[in-house]
């Protein structure tokens, strides 16, 4: 390995969604300056911060339509039978959920946890409780995708927390998704649940550490092999 790619591998990419909070935190770390270095200090370490936060890695993405690929970068907060927002359409019969809980320390950009076409996109205003909190999944503001996979309808719910105030999805409706693509983005601090058919089996337990595009959350089947990656 060259120098030049020892220095890649150190530095992650930042995503351009974090461009303009980088610049806000870097010009106001210079005006501080001017009235004290103590000042200037904290703001060099909250623009650092804020450049970690937006850090977008490349990730090695399992591809197997049987796997169910976690969509964030967090702990694992819920697995279990809940019934789906009812915005995006799915009925009232309880699905599979298994959330994801990101600090404000995760990578928060979100990627698609299957692949196959975005049949519906919704949005809905909301509260901004701790995301960590089972009733966060029904009264925060939240942005909701459905998708038809191979192996049936899944549903994918960005949802703010108690810090974030911005959802941001890049996706649209009636476009194919790949499983591990960049779709969205969540500032700072919240959750996503993905809603399963109760054919996908859990593979991942409450508390376990997740990464986005990269740990397997859910299989369809019980003897998939082991699958080819995709790095993106």
């Amino acid at each position: 390995m060259s120098l030049v790619d020892t220095v890649k591998n150190v530095f992650v990419p930042v995503h351009r969604e974090g461009y303009p909070f980088i610049g806000a935190f870097a010009a106001a770390t210079i005006v501080l300056g001017f009235f004290s270095i103590n000042l200037f200090w904290v703001g060099l370490i909250l623009t650092a911060w804020c450049a970690y936060f937006f850090r977008d890695p490349p990730r090695v993405t399992p591809v197997d339509d049987r796997l169910v690929i976690s969509p964030a970068d967090g702990v694992v907060s819920a697995v279990g039978p809940a019934v789906p927002p009812r915005e995006l359409g799915l009925g009232t019969a309880e699905m599979t959920r298994i959330s994801v809980f990101m600090n404000v320390f995760s990578c928060h950009v979100n990627r698609s946890p299957v692949r196959g076409r975005i049949t519906r996109i919704e949005h809905r205003p909301g509260k901004f409780l701790n995301a960590e909190l089972d009733k966060a999944s029904s009264e925060n503001e939240r942005n909701g995708l459905v998708i038809d996979s191979p192996n049936g309808t899944i549903a994918v719910v960005q949802i703010a927390g108690l810090v974030a105030r911005r959802i941001v999805c890049w996706s649209d409706a009636e476009s194919n998704i790949t499983v591990g693509e960049r779709f969205g983005l969540i500032r700072f601090g919240s959750r996503v649940d993905v809603f399963l058919p109760p054919e996908a089996a859990p593979r991942v337990a409450v508390g376990q550490t997740a990464v986005a595009g990269e740990t397997v959350i859910a299989e369809f089947g019980g003897d998939a092999a082991t699958p080819l990656v995709r790095i993106g």
